[in-house]
Parts: structure tokens; C-alpha cells; sequence
């Protein structure tokens, strides 16, 4: 189970600029053979989103935080909550008038703004959202800060609760999850790992309740394009 952008993907300034390497279409293609369909993409992002980038492969995924579950590669999307207010959209996509490189992201589910065009203004952007938070009522978002990003999404469900969705089907269901992702909105899933005797893997430095660390994303495909050509049985 794979983070996106972070983890298999390097960072981009903008968040449609990422690339995907064609070997790793050709990797995750071969794993997902490898491994009966048990692999997915658990991101921030939507599936449809997901879809895009990795076209045309459309493998297992948690979208949303969790918001939304594909259990099998190519299946149907199940949507387990609604998307973000559109009129909270509007309020939070206005802090990006605060100045000029401030990028705002709609991921459907959450409100992404990205500042590293303008990491002099990351502090505004926090106190901004933080105070628009609380005006919109205790406790009803949860804000994720990232890598030059502050994430805002409803509370309730994250991308614990997406791996848990994924491991309640086939071809998850009976199996011991690892989960590799590289910020706070993945530290969820880690934390759910030891429900299913799982392993987590971090990027970029480590996390807590990881059993390992990969420097960064090109790290983490050079692993997988091994595993795929490991014929051992290892992991599966």
C-alpha cells in the first residue's frame, strides 16, 4: 500500500506538474501481478485523480484520505463520505489572495494549499487557515500540514480508516499490510498497521511506528522495481 506524491512521486512546485516514470507503471503493473491485485495507492489525492496520473493503469486505491475505496484493481469506487462543503472551498481558497505562488488544490474531499512558490508566506497561510477553522466550528476539520502544503478536510475519516477498508476485502483480507508514505496525513495508516500485524516504511525521515526508512521517492522505486524482480515469494 503506496503513498503518492512524496513517496512514489518526487515533489513537485505545483501539484499537477508531478511525474511518473513509465518504469514504475511497469513495475506497479508487474508487482500487482505478483501479488494477486494486493496493491494500492492510499493518497490524499481522488482515485480519479489517481487514475490520471498512472493511466492507463488503474490499480486497488484509498482516495480521499479514505473518503472514497477501489478494494480491486479496475473495480467499482465506493464513496464513504461527501465532499468538502463548497462554501468552506470558497473561504479557505481565498487565503491564497494573501500573495502571489500560494496554489490552491481541490481534492474533492480537502482543500490543499501549497506555498512552496512562496515559503515566506507559509506562516500566514497557517494562522489563516487555523482562525478560519475555529470560526467554522470546534472540532468539525482536521488541518494536515505537509512539505509546503496545509491541508484542510473534514474530520472522521483518514487514511487509516482507508487501509482499514482495504484490508476488509479481497485481495487485501487475510494478509499483513505494508504501507509506505512520507508526511502527517500518512501517519494514520501507520498507526493502523499493527491491527493487521502490519510493517511501515517512512520517506524522508522516520516516523514513528515505522521499521524503516528510505531516503526519498527514488529510494522507494528502486525497492519495488527489486521486489518485482525477486521470484522468492518474499513479502507475498
Amino acid at each position: 500500500m503506496l503513498d503518492v506524491d512524496g513517496t512514489l512521486l518526487d515533489i513537485a512546485p505545483r501539484p499537477q506538474d508531478v511525474v511518473v516514470p513509465e518504469e514504475l507503471r511497469d513495475t506497479l503493473t508487474h508487482l500487482a501481478r505478483l501479488f494477486h491485485g494486493a496493491v494500492a495507492f492510499v493518497s490524499g489525492r481522488p482515485i480519479a485523480d489517481i487514475d490520471r496520473l498512472f493511466a492507463p493503469l488503474r490499480l486497488a486505491a484509498a482516495g480521499g484520505h479514505g473518503a472514497e475505496v477501489r478494494s480491486t484493481a479496475g473495480g467499482a469506487t465506493r464513496q464513504y463520505v461527501p465532499a468538502l462543503d463548497p462554501v468552506l472551498k470558497r473561504q479557505f481558497a481565498r487565503i491564497a489572495m494573501l500573495g502571489n505562488g500560494i496554489i490552491v488544490e481541490d481534492k474533492d474531499y480537502s482543500l490543499a494549499l501549497h506555498y512552496r512558490l512562496a515559503p515566506e508566506l507559509g506562516g500566514a497561510v497557517m494562522n489563516a487557515v487555523v482562525d478560519l477553522s475555529e470560526r467554522a466550528g470546534a472540532g468539525m476539520l482536521e488541518i494536515l500540514p505537509g512539505k509546503s502544503v496545509i491541508e484542510i478536510k473534514p474530520r472522521g475519516f483518514d487514511k487509516g480508516s482507508g487501509l482499514r477498508h482495504l484490508m476488509a476485502h479481497p485481495p487485501f483480507a487475510g494478509r499483513k499490510p505494508v504501507f509506505v508514505g512520507d508526511d502527517i496525513t500518512d501517519h494514520a495508516a501507520f498507526k493502523a498497521l499493527p491491527e493487521f500485524d502490519g510493517v511501515g516504511f517512512s520517506v524522508g525521515g522516520h516516523i514513528p511506528g515505522t521499521s524503516f526508512n528510505f531516503d526519498g521517492p527514488k529510494h522507494v522505486r528502486r525497492w519495488l522495481a527489486h521486489l518485482a524482480r525477486d521470484d522468492s515469494g518474499a513479502l507475498r
